[in-house]
């Protein structure tokens, strides 16, 4: 499945963008900083599983094409493998 048409990653964009809309409005209303920075550290947890999601769907695709359908097996250490990408 391609990212563009993957429904969680799409999903999780679509959370951590209204997180950030409710963090500007947040800003120009005067809210408490701490407030302002755990939405914030809400939009950088939905970012990173997004981007966990990017990469694990990257790395299935272009294996798929080199050695064909995956086993279930491999795909859930491959999911094992995408974690490590919101430490990148």
């Amino acid at each position: 499945m391609s990212h563009a048409s993957n429904p969680d990653l799409i999903n999780r964009l679509r959370r951590a963008n209204g997180h950030l809309a409710g963090i500007i409005k947040m800003v120009e209303e005067g809210e408490d900083g701490l407030k302002i920075a755990q939405q914030m550290a809400a939009v950088v947890s939905a970012l990173d599983k997004a981007k966990t999601l990017i990469v694990t769907d990257h790395i299935e695709h272009h294996l798929e094409e080199l050695i064909g359908p995956l086993p279930s097996a491999l795909r859930t250490d491959l999911a094992k493998l995408g974690e490590l990408a919101k430490y990148l």
